[in-house]
């Protein structure tokens, strides 16, 4: 499935700076190296508009994305306010998967770098990709801890799956 993800980190969660996450799974925080065993918090649409907070994809979800080459886990809701469902986290798709709007926020781990590293690596990684849900647990992981990793930003690998 191709999705555009939009990167979340330290510098633009809510609360702004925090790593606080709504639904945690394997983190109490926003956090994880990327690996099947230890994914990385990803944050989903939402919607409130039946009385209850309603995710898109069930909290705990694995998502692998090959552009970074990492495993993620939903722990976390993006779109804020009252009506979430009415914003740009929360939108369908077709029937077959085209035209996709599904909206899914990765955090990259900015906290180590000042606020314009981590835009300029959110740059990087924010398009259309590929993203496998649900994965097997044998595609290449990338080398360091999260996608932002000693003062660098490590993505660019393309949307082909690469297993070990």
């Amino acid at each position: 499935m191709k999705i555009p993800p939009f990167i979340a980190e330290s510098h633009n969660n809510t609360p702004v700076g925090s790593a606080t996450i709504s639904y945690p799974v394997l983190h109490k925080t926003a956090g994880g190296t990327g690996t099947f065993e230890d994914p990385i918090t990803i944050a989903v649409g939402h919607s409130l508009a039946s009385g209850k907070d309603v995710l898109d994809y069930p909290a705990g979800t694995k998502i692998y994305l090959p552009d970074v080459r990492r495993y993620f886990i939903v722990e976390d809701t993006c779109g804020d306010g009252n009506d979430p469902e009415n914003g740009p986290c929360h939108q369908g798709t077709s029937v077959e998967g085209s035209n996709s709007t599904t909206w899914i926020d990765m955090w990259i781990g900015g906290q180590s770098m000042n606020a314009s590293g981590a835009d300029n690596c959110a740059g990087k990684v924010t398009n259309v990709n590929t993203a496998v849900f649900n994965p097997v647990s044998n595609y290449v992981v990338a080398s360091g801890a999260g996608v932002i990793h000693d003062g660098k930003c490590d993505a660019g690998y393309g949307n082909a799956l690469v297993k070990k």
